[in-house]
């Protein structure tokens, strides 16, 4: 049975540790998994994707919509008014409001299917085995325990340990700034390296296949990754654009000139 402990996404050193002991750790051989087995694991470890953000629920995103400054202050206005006695005024505004918001949602849902659909159409694959046989997958299904098979002018497409190599170099630039090939080797280390980088035995997401040919045993995939730890500390939210600051500004204005209004009307009643 497949080990969570000892498989896991966070497992120190696996390019350290003997060859049979990675096998036995990760519940598969040289032969790769089952394709029922590499199902379970993927709903573990979810998509080999080493940036790719998650999309938020539909009712996460049909919710976010109504964050936007000037739906908040067509509510709060027609609330007033359903308050002061004109209910007709606040269920008209509130369903052109309930209608936009959906169009909206229904518009930018399609276009996220379509790019998604994009992606897979476009999506890198690598030489797999599973039961038994060799299959092209792509880069997203690849789990803990796959065994794959990489060439000249592939791209590596998980971290892992090497089981076979023939004259294989591959171009780390990308991790580690190395303007030179590095030439990789199989088996177990003479002595234990720390970073994984400095590991001749092991192959890193994300770099590319120069020369030569390999047998990668699948060790860590998508943010377990050293590209998917770079890329978390890259990520982050971009800075709101001049429109965005200029909405939020002017938003702003009409709320405080609301409340005034509102308070106006209060006193004088």
């Amino acid at each position: 049975m497949f080990r969570m402990e000892s498989a896991a996404h966070d497992q120190p050193a696996f390019w350290n540790r003997p060859l049979a002991t990675i096998f036995t750790d990760f519940a598969t051989s040289a032969a790769g998994l089952t394709t029922a087995e590499a199902g379970l694991r993927l709903q573990q470890y979810g998509p080999n994707e080493a940036m790719a953000p998650g999309r938020p629920h539909a009712v996460v995103r049909f919710l976010g919509k109504f964050r936007n400054p000037l739906v908040i202050i067509l509510l709060a206005v027609s609330g007033l008014s359903a308050l002061t006695g004109d209910v007709a005024s606040f269920v008209i505004v509130a369903t052109i409001i309930l209608l936009s918001v959906l169009l909206d949602f229904v518009q930018e849902t399609r276009a996220q299917d379509a790019v998604d659909a994009l992606r897979q159409k476009v999506a890198l694959r690598s030489d797999v085995r599973r039961d038994g046989m060799s299959t092209q997958l792509a880069f997203a299904a690849l789990v803990p325990g796959d065994v794959v098979t990489l060439s000249a002018g592939d791209l590596v497409p998980a971290d892992g340990r090497r089981l076979e190599c023939r004259d294989f170099y591959v171009n780390q630039a990308l991790l580690t700034g190395e303007s030179y090939p590095v030439e990789k080797h199989a088996g177990d280390p003479a002595e234990p390296v720390i970073e994984i980088s400095n590991a001749t035995n092991a192959a890193l997401a994300g770099t590319s296949v120069i020369s030569g040919s390999a047998t990668l045993l699948v060790c860590r995939t998508g943010r377990a990754t050293a590209l998917g730890m770079l890329a978390g500390t890259l990520i982050a939210k971009p800075p709101p654009n001049a429109f965005e600051k200029g909405l939020h500004r002017f938003s702003g204005l009409i709320l405080r000139i609301t409340v005034v209004l509102v308070l106006l009307v209060m006193a004088e009643s």
